[in-house]
């Protein structure tokens, strides 16, 4: 005949002299709990009220702990089960500290948002995060009263996985660090940007400090490859000067040679020796000088860092972890990154815009819910119906694929944009982009399996349905590398472009040898030079193969016009005429176009007749290049004579 009370803060038992009593204490508790949840003071007599017998077991009421803890003299108000915070609601601290979010069993738990004064000042640190079992935990975002702000993953409280920091331009050291966390330390890989000395630091860490492999980008183009302990340089490296010198050995913070080292110049002269720098006293060297110029100047120029030191499957791991563990959970709605949609109003800072680093809430197309993702993803399988949704899928902030998307968009961003974009860094830029598209790739498809419940790979991939999809988002960053890393060749290229301008189109021809005599008159080939210029408007290299096919078709189709039957151009006719209409379409960086296509193209092309085409116009690229420079050593032989 007892029973069992249950409080926020304690339980005992009631214990009674017989059923009948004990009937009478438990009605009169319910009927007490109504009259308290109704804002009600009377009580009613035995018997008498139409309410039901037992109260709700879920309720809403504002609690005001008392016991020693955590929670002493904090105010709950919202919804409770069994005696406990469970559901949505705030905690109110005497200190003006208040958290706002979902709760069970009594601990914050899901999205929540806590507000902490500093104690002197008038700022707040809003911690806008996913909590579990009381503790951050999963994705959020943290707006420090300095005006620093994280965006990323936390375990047990502490930054833990992928995330990102950054201090705004306005405070006194400005910076933003894009990587990997442990237990609430830089560790791992990660790029970091001194935003007053104009330094990229891009490598490995260590608590906090560039421990490891690291390459150092200089907003004057220098750029160089050390091995760091503890945030101090060991053992010898490369640096890259802004001259495209190259010295290997070591070297000071100051970039002073220091020691045994070479120095390669752009000529291919090199300098080997033993440096030093004294004060007053500039360079001195011991030393060989070779003269030979075995090395060719795009050997020298064109060297590419990181390849080997951070590859590229190593690089995101945190961001691809993440995606993995939502996925392998069955993808529950908890464990998703974005937030749940709870709005407050207690305050200015609370108010403030509920983003998460991969989503901004509106009105979208594809469902973020799994359920209906899953259920969206059997319904899509045929291959255009499947390239449709993804493209969707890819630009919705809600869709688990978005936001690896804007995820892996933000980390190639703080590596390769702005100081990053240094040429010595190409081969690391496109191999990663390839290697998202393999990645997302291989989600997607995961995706479906946990759909069908089935396993395998499908006909299809990566360079096929994800590259075309994802390449806008990273091609102006890409083929500004691109631009940089051909510069010197597309200078030269525009350079005999615009010496073949001159040319009248008849002269032109004759100039190229073209074997038909026919076919030389005004404005020839004039829709297979506007075809090529397409070339400039696509950013799929898909696309851009078929343009340069296009264009061929077009000038058989102009010779078969002007011979007045059928004719198919052997290579030797084709590539004369291939290089007239490249000369008048006048495509700026043709060699940044070129280099792109090939090293991005499907692998499937490699020796078709995509591959044949690419091949003809590089060489018409290259033909251009060394026109003009034999042009300018003739100059400069008539000048001498």
């Amino acid at each position: 005949d007892a029973l069992h009370i249950v409080t926020p803060e304690e339980e005992f038992l009631l214990s009674a002299k017989d059923p009948q009593i004990r009937a009478v204490w438990q009605w009169k508790l319910n009927q007490a709990v109504h009259r308290v949840l109704n804002g009600k003071r009377d009580f009613p007599f035995w018997g008498n009220t139409s309410e039901n017998w037992e109260p709700p077991v879920c309720r809403f009421f504002t609690y005001v702990f008392r016991a020693e803890g955590k929670l002493k003299n904090v105010v709950y108000e919202g919804e409770w089960c069994w005696g406990k915070p469970h559901g949505k609601g705030t905690l109110k601290w005497p200190d003006g500290r208040n958290h706002v979010g979902d709760f069970k069993n009594g601990l914050e738990d899901g999205f929540g948002i806590c507000l902490i004064p500093h104690v002197s000042e008038d700022r707040y640190d809003c911690y806008k995060c996913h909590w579990k079992e009381g503790k951050m935990s999963g994705y959020g975002i943290c707006e420090y009263g300095d005006e620093t702000v994280y965006k990323g993953y936390f375990k047990d409280n502490l930054r833990q996985g992928f995330g990102i920091l950054e201090n705004p331009s306005s405070a006194k050291q400005p910076f933003k660090y894009t990587g990997h966390w442990e237990n609430d330390k830089k560790s791992g890989y990660g790029a970091w940007d001194d935003k007053d000395r104009g330094e990229r630091y891009i490598g490995m860490w260590q608590e906090d400090h560039r421990h490891g492999q690291g390459i150092v980008v200089m907003q004057s183009g220098v750029c160089y490859q050390r091995t760091f302990e503890m945030d101090r340089m060991v053992g010898s490296g490369i640096l890259l000067l802004e001259d495209d010198s190259v010295y290997e050995g070591s070297f000071t913070q100051e970039l002073m040679f220091v020691g045994k080292g070479k120095l390669t110049f752009l000529n291919g002269f090199t300098l080997e020796g033993t440096f030093s720098n004294k004060s007053g006293h500039g360079l001195q060297t011991q030393g060989i000088l070779n003269t030979s110029g075995d090395q060719q100047d795009d050997k020298v120029t064109k060297v590419q860092l990181g390849m080997e030191e951070f590859p590229v499957e190593k690089r995101w791991w945190g961001i691809y972890d993440q995606f993995l563990e939502f996925t392998h959970s069955g993808c529950k709605g908890e464990m998703e990154e974005t937030f749940l949609g709870f709005h407050v109003q207690t305050s200015k800072e609370l108010q403030k815009s509920q983003e998460s680093l991969f989503c901004e809430r509106g009105p979208e197309e594809v469902s973020g819910k799994i359920e209906d993702v899953l259920e969206e993803i059997i319904q899509h399988q045929e291959m255009e119906s499947m390239q449709c949704y993804l493209e969707k899928a890819m630009k919705s902030s809600l869709h688990p694929l978005g936001k690896l998307l804007k995820a892996l968009l933000a980390a190639f961003q703080a590596t390769y944009s702005g100081t990053g974009a240094n040429k010595h860094l190409l081969t690391m830029a496109q191999e990663e982009v390839k290697h998202y598209a393999k990645k997302i790739w291989e989600f997607y498809w995961a995706l479906l399996q946990m759909a069908l419940e089935q396993k395998g790979l499908p006909d299809q991939n990566a360079y096929d349905v994800i590259l075309p999809l994802i390449l806008p988002r990273f091609y102006p960053d890409l083929f500004l590398l691109y631009m940089l890393y051909h510069e010197k060749e597309d200078d030269l290229y525009c350079q005999g472009i615009i010496d073949l301008s001159i040319f009248s189109d008849t002269k032109l021809l004759e100039l190229l040898e073209v074997q038909k005599r026919s076919l030389v008159k005004d404005r020839c080939f004039l829709s297979a030079t506007e075809c090529l210029q397409k070339l400039m408007t696509t950013v799929d290299p898909q696309e851009k193969l078929e343009i340069l096919q296009k264009t061929c078709e077009e000038i058989e189709n102009t010779v078969s016009r002007v011979l007045e039957k059928e004719y198919k151009l052997p290579m030797d006719d084709l590539l004369p005429l291939l290089m007239y209409v490249v000369s008048r379409a006048k495509i700026q960086r043709l060699g940044a176009e070129i280099h792109l296509i090939r090293d991005l193209m499907d692998p499937a092309n490699e020796g078709g007749m995509y591959d044949f085409l690419l091949t003809a116009l590089e060489s018409c690229y290259e033909h251009i290049q060394k026109d003009r420079i034999h042009q300018r050593e003739s100059w400069l032989m008539s000048r001498d004579t």
